[in-house]
């Protein structure tokens, strides 16, 4: 809304990662009144409840037909330099060069799959990250082993135990947030408790993964509801020798974490209603946790895949990033991720935008990244003010004493 010419460069389609890199019954992990941009709302959705992979990415390619977003789809670039000699930068793509003033990153955290280098290629087993998994019928029959705990892990491997094979998960450490609690969904607590706006994580959380599932209307994930269902619950895979994956001891620990996380909001939840004198209903069977099943007490810690009968591994281990085309000085640190404060590159006229914890912890969320937007447009907004001051002819008379 600044007037300030720009276009926008997709390698794909609009949303290309909600149509076609994730599995096929996916939704969003946040309801559609809440994770959405402010100024529109998904029209085919109920607000209470949570958008389709595919709702999702026509939400966004309506935001781009009304809004008459200056979108070029169809467009890789392949390099960002410096203009050496002139101002701003030079951006190479496969459909020619475009010189800018300045560069905004917004290709998100999720760009490059990751899969620990823990069973070889070679071990006999289907091995695939969650961005490749679609559903169960594409998988071979068999035990499916799901590493990682996290809203993909978990709602893989329920679903693929619901189609009938049986299934591991391995289990790491995770925060497991109360899908909704007195009426009110978690991020509308996260919201009215500020803890969306928290602008560094928890001491050694960086990078702990959130257990929390829309599927199916939305549930509370708890692992012992997994652990009925026929899974069996693993600690952490740590090794891999002779056909035997080595787990780690802290599965009963993972477990009793992501439960004292999931007991703090809601004990949090009843300090703010009772400050607040509101009037929702009091749930104090949520409070009330099962025993730990058996694989928790008494957990595997070394596991023979083929005499488990585990024909597939799903490492749903998360994504790294990959800036390997934006070849400027000091924009990167050692390990190739971006060096910024709230977005703002040291390297003048760069930006990035979409990674976790950019400014709090909403900032890599549809409904938060909004907010640094904002402000990069402001600090585009400042910077071009000075890049076309320039000082009046004419000056002032001096006066005469």
């Amino acid at each position: 809304g600044r007037g300030v010419p720009h276009i926008v460069l997709e390698k794909e389609r609009v949303a290309e990662a909600w149509r076609t890199r994730r599995w096929d019954s996916l939704v969003a992990n946040g309801p559609a009144w809440h994770d959405r941009f402010p100024t529109q709302e998904f029209e085919e959705t109920d607000p209470d409840g949570f958008a389709t992979k595919g709702e999702v990415a026509d939400y966004f390619q309506k935001l781009v037909d009304r809004k008459g977003l200056p979108v070029r789809t169809g467009v890789t670039v392949t390099s960002v330099e410096e203009n050496r000699g002139g101002r701003g930068y030079r951006v190479t793509t496969d459909s020619g060069v475009i010189d800018t003033d300045y560069v905004v990153s917004a290709t998100g955290p999720f760009q490059t799959p990751r899969i620990p280098e823990l069973i070889p290629e070679n071990a006999g087993f289907t091995q695939m990250h969650s961005s490749s998994y679609k559903n169960p019928d594409q998988l071979e029959d068999g035990g499916v082993l799901v590493v990682g705990a996290g809203s993909s892990g978990v709602q893989i491997a329920a679903e693929i135990q619901n189609s009938g094979r049986p299934v591991h998960l391995a289990v790491g450490p995770h925060d497991r947030p109360p899908r909704s609690y007195r009426g009110r969904d978690f991020c509308w607590w996260l919201g009215v408790l500020g803890l969306w706006d928290l602008v560094t994580p928890p001491a050694g959380a960086e990078h702990v993964t959130i257990a929390v599932s829309g599927a199916g209307g939305g549930h509370t994930v708890d692992f012992r509801d997994l652990a009925d269902s026929g899974i069996t619950l693993l600690g952490r895979a740590n090794g891999y020798s002779n056909g035997k994956l080595v787990l780690g001891t802290d599965l009963q620990k993972n477990i009793a974490n992501g439960d004292e996380n999931y007991l703090s909001l809601l004990n949090a939840a009843d300090e703010y209603i009772e400050r607040n004198g509101l009037d929702l209903p009091p749930e104090p069977e949520a409070h009330v946790l099962g025993a730990d099943p058996e694989c928790v007490t008494n957990p595997i810690l070394e596991l023979d895949l083929a005499e488990a009968g585990i024909r597939t591994v799903i490492w749903a281990t998360g994504f790294g990033v990959d800036y390997s085309w934006l070849n400027v000085d000091g924009v990167l640190d050692e390990t190739g991720y971006p060096v910024h404060a709230r977005g703002v590159s040291p390297v003048p006229g760069v930006y990035f935008l979409g990674l976790p914890w950019l400014s709090r912890r909403g900032s890599s969320f549809i409904w938060g990244v909004w907010h640094d937007a904002k402000y990069m447009a402001d600090q585009i907004d400042i910077q071009r003010m000075y890049r076309d001051y320039a000082p009046a002819r004419s000056g002032f008379a001096a006066a005469a004493v």
